[in-house]
């Protein structure tokens, strides 16, 4: 399929008509996100590449990271222009693609992790390699898989209409991107495209673990809420239980990528447990 043949289907879902799919029965995502802000707290999620340092690893990694306190896991798919990603997550999905990831590896790691921990499992994907494997192949491959939902970073509502059929269909969240410089226009359609939560990114630029938190990403929450969004989760530049703290009294989720991929290189595995465990305050237990 062309960018173009893609750009033409699914019409059946239009921005211009505020058309778009309902969420889906009995969201996975929904439900998670609901059972933690009836525990009076905000669901962490945890990024990880599939492939980093090997197929095996990242697995065993990301089972780490549900068994220890994440809520929910985002499985990057490695891609050869991570445009949005910092250095060190840009590194690890590098290594992956040279050490022989193939796409297929997404799907098997999201079952062995469904089979292995309680947590709720998206996968954080560029659009070409969903659009090259095929849209309804990579949704209906992803639903079989346990997999509930694709979090877009460069795919935005307008350009989508392909992936709402396919959402749609195979009852799968759609989690779109919203930044401090989107207008209350696009926030607005954003959280009517999103379903499960929308993605609101907290500091411009890239990817990476940072000293505090921008203050921006607040009231960015607060529009989003304002614009009717299914729920709210902050990432980009959380590292610490600190970040996770500041950030769950006003957003429904926090998201932490860099700091779990650095802990991976340097300390395997167990590094990505322990830091799990401090991030969703379990080291008292």
């Amino acid at each position: 399929m062309t960018y173009r043949d893609y750009l033409s289907e699914g019409v059946r879902y239009s921005v211009h008509h505020n058309s778009f799919p309902p969420a889906p029965a009995g969201s996975a995502l929904k439900r998670r996100l609901e059972e933690c802000r009836e525990q009076g707290r905000a669901a962490l999620i945890g990024y990880l590449p599939v492939g980093y340092p090997t197929v095996d690893e990242s697995i065993q990694a990301a089972i780490a990271l549900g068994r220890n306190g994440a809520d929910i896991i985002e499985l990057g798919v490695p891609y050869s222009d991570p445009v949005m990603d910092g250095p060190v997550i840009q590194k690890a999905t590098a290594h992956a693609i040279e050490n022989g990831f193939r796409l297929k590896d997404v799907f098997r790691a999201v079952h062995e992790i469904t089979e292995a921990t309680s947590a709720v499992v998206v996968v954080m994907t560029y659009w070409n390699p969903v659009l090259s494997y095929g849209v309804d192949e990579f949704a209906r491959d992803l639903s079989a898989a346990g997999g509930a939902g694709i979090i877009t970073p460069d795919l935005v509502p307008d350009e989508a209409s392909a992936w709402f059929e396919a959402s749609e269909k195979y009852q799968l969240d759609r989690v779109f991107l919203a930044a401090i410089s989107s207008s209350d226009e696009r926030l607005a359609m954003i959280s009517r495209a999103s379903s499960g939560f929308v993605y609101a990114v907290s500091v411009m630029g890239v990817t990476g673990m940072r000293q505090s938190v921008n203050n921006a990403a607040s009231e960015l929450v607060q529009h989003l809420r304002e614009a009717d969004a299914p729920a709210v989760c902050v990432g980009l530049g959380v590292s610490r239980r600190e970040h996770v703290e500041e950030i769950g009294q006003y957003a429904d989720g926090v998201i932490v990528g860099t700091a779990l991929v650095k802990a991976l290189e340097s300390d395997g595995v167990e590094g990505v447990a322990v830091l799990t465990r401090q991030l969703a305050g379990k080291n008292d237990e």
